[in-house]
């Protein structure tokens, strides 16, 4: 009798409680997920798109096209021009044709701030509508 008593107190002793462990599996769950971080990274949110452009058209005419490329020269209508003396050049056509859109045409390998110094210089010439391409290859 007394050697199935101590065989029943093996048997008891012997199981794992695992409701501790559960509990702080629980617990750090719920640090992990209170902690994470759900914000979006602010950005501007660029679409370029592949599109054959043609050299002369009608809607080349009635806009400004400024083009970039992968050696940070910018071109205005076909003509290079310095950053600095972008400003005045888009004035310049701005003037000359007030419903002129702005076109950016930048090269894949184009560097992005220089894309987005282009397009600070456009918008502090009162330019609210400007468009983005990518360049054909």
């Amino acid at each position: 009798m007394h050697r199935a008593r101590q065989a029943r107190a093996d048997d008891e002793s012997s199981e794992v409680n695992v409701t501790p462990m559960l509990d702080v599996v629980f617990i750090l769950l719920i640090f992990f997920v209170v902690t994470a971080s759900f914000i979006k990274p602010a950005g501007i949110d660029l679409s370029r798109f592949d599109a054959p452009m043609s050299t002369e058209s009608a809607s080349s005419r009635s806009s400004i096209l400024i083009a970039l490329n992968a050696h940070g020269q910018i071109w205005i209508n076909g003509r290079h021009v310095s950053l600095e003396a972008l400003g005045p050049n888009i004035e310049k056509l701005h003037a000359e044709n007030p419903t002129a859109k702005v076109i950016i045409s930048a090269e894949p390998e184009a560097k992005n701030g220089l894309l987005v110094r282009v397009l600070d210089v456009a918008r502090g010439k009162g330019l609210e509508e400007i468009s983005l391409a990518a360049a054909a290859e």
